[in-house]
């Protein structure tokens, strides 16, 4: 009888769960038993693995296998678990000494030929490892310098189960042809555009997001500042306006101005498109700000989450730090725009399936944008609409209350004139003059906010912004009559302070005034209050 254990990770979400792989032969009839709560694709691993096996010249064991999985209460899921299994198996017929594995943990899919293929959701994987202890892991070779980002734990990758084999047992490591992973499919290379960055750009610095630059918006200076200080403070922005008048260019050149994310960020964020399998290739951390924009087709699950099977990650996860531009927002169904009130209040998605309850992180800034009824031309100044009353409160109607309250930024994005398009001179500031507004910005309110759990403005509670940092005196009055009016809800006030506080920050004033407020006011409503709308050195 032989014996021998290992580690994998099967993931929760993005959270790891430590899973010891056990390995038992007994005499008896050839079999090959799978324990521990499998999926479909786990349970096919016993004909991966003994093909691989095979295949990389070692000897099957004839006798009765079986293989569990522990803890067995919790649901295991992919091909990530092959290769421990295939060492576990070996070590039980004493190909490999069983005290060598009993501190790794192993990672990775093999082929029928025994090359070690990548799986999703590395990262993640080897962070829940490090937690639980362990300083060894062995990944696929591709997915080597993803698993490095983790400190203090030492990485192995191997290209095939017989390079993993000799290092194991001490003999010469064969050469092996490197992974080539197979042409990418078309929409997956779309998903992953829409996920990291896609045309706005991926690498940080001077120069990042090239060919998105403000200065390319023509007029729309209101829109503009809008812009500036969703960025600022994180806060949500609904763009109104006909079509052609910049509404798109402005929300793709939203993450240019944000600052890039810090350590701890780019972890998550890397850890979401991991296990979404959205990875740039050769880029194993996301530094700026992922930026996501789904068609208005798109179904609930692809917005917040879920799917068959193993939940996967949606469009609020995959912007998770950075954007999600719904354009044409009243075309996508109320259902799942409804769906965006949690994430958009908790910061997180909390999927329940039969088979457990997944978590998402989901703390982004959302950018809506829509047009003032079908046709696009209703306006008070333009009588060329032929919609009928009825279609356009229709259409606008399709947004529901609830959700736009929870949107702290409301602007109209009025058409282009021809002045404004041929007039010399009329390109208004870089993204990198807006940029360095929203760094220090957003400086201001770290330094205001340390020692708390909370680093931006928008994410600050209602009842600590009238507590601890309050307005100047007398600078809430018209947001209080407002209030009393029925203008503005009491989560609609509490945004106008937060957004307030953003202003402040933007021209350096240590607490908001009344000019503050009016503009956060203005910005929240739509209705003019006679303030000016640029912000520091104007637009």
């Amino acid at each position: 009888m032989g014996f021998a254990r290992t580690c994998s990770v099967t993931l929760v979400g993005v959270e790891g769960v430590v899973v010891e792989v056990q390995a038992d032969l007994e005499p008896g009839v050839a079999a090959f038993t799978l324990v521990g709560l499998p999926d479909k694709s786990l349970t096919e691993s016993r004909d991966r693995v003994r093909a691989a096996v095979v295949n990389s010249g070692g000897e099957w064991p004839q006798k009765k296998l079986t293989v569990g999985l522990s803890p067995a209460s919790v649901p295991k899921a992919g091909s990530g678990f092959d290769l421990a299994v295939a060492c576990a198996v070996l070590a039980a017929s004493e190909r490999i000494d069983p005290r060598v594995l009993s501190d790794i943990v192993m990672i990775g899919e093999l082929g029928l030929d025994g090359r070690v293929r990548p799986v999703r959701g590395i990262l993640p994987a080897v962070l829940a490892a490090a937690d639980a202890g362990f300083e060894q892991v062995v990944v696929p070779e591709c997915a080597a310098a993803e698993a490095a980002l983790v400190p203090g734990v030492s990485v192995l990758g191997v290209r095939s189960l017989r390079q993993l084999i000799a290092v194991l047992t001490d003999e010469p490591v064969p050469d092996e042809e490197p992974f080539e992973p197979e042409r990418p499919d078309p929409l997956m290379a779309g998903l992953r555009d829409l996920g990291s960055g896609g045309i706005i750009g991926m690498s940080g610095g001077p120069g990042r997001y090239e060919g998105h630059d403000l200065s390319d918006v023509v007029g729309q200076h209101s829109a503009r500042t809008a812009v500036e200080v969703a960025a600022a403070g994180g806060h949500h922005l609904f763009l109104e306006g006909p079509p052609g008048a910049g509404k798109t260019m402005l929300a793709e050149r939203v993450p240019s101005v944000l600052p890039p994310l810090d350590r701890q960020a780019s972890l998550e964020v890397t850890a979401v498109h991991s296990v979404a399998g959205l990875l740039p290739p050769g880029r194993p951390l996301i530094d700026t700000a992922p930026y996501c924009a789904p068609h208005h087709s798109a179904t609930m699950q692809a917005l917040v989450g879920g799917g068959p099977g193993t939940a996967r990650p949606g469009a609020v996860s995959l912007s998770h730090r950075g954007v999600l531009f719904l354009d044409e927002t009243p075309e996508f169904s109320s259902k799942a725009l409804d769906a965006l009130r949690q994430p958009l209040e908790a910061g997180h998605v909390v999927i329940a399936r039969s088979a457990g309850v997944v978590r998402f992180p989901a703390r982004f800034l959302m950018v809506l944008a829509a047009n003032p009824c079908p046709c696009g031309r209703f306006s008070r100044s333009d009588d060329r609409c032929e919609c009928p009353p009825s279609a356009i409160r229709r259409y606008q109607t399709r947004l529901s209350g609830p959700l736009l309250d929870r949107v702290d930024l409301r602007v109209e994005v009025d058409a282009v004139t021809r002045g404004e398009l041929t007039a010399a001179g009329a390109r208004g500031e870089t993204t990198a003059t807006v940029a360095d507004r929203v760094r220090s910005a957003r400086e201001r309110a770290a330094a205001r906010f340390h020692g708390t759990p909370w680093r931006l403005n928008s994410e600050v509670p209602g009842r600590e912004l009238r507590g601890r940092w309050q307005a100047a005196p007398g600078a809430m009055d018209e947001a209080e009559r407002s209030l009393e009016r029925g203008v503005l809800t009491a989560r609609g006030m509490d945004r106008v302070l937060r957004v307030a506080w953003t202003v402040a920050d933007l021209a350096g004033h240590d607490r908001p005034d009344a000019g503050d407020v009016a503009l956060a006011l203005q910005l929240r409503t739509g209705v003019p209050r006679g303030v000016p709308m640029a912000i520091g050195a104007g637009v």
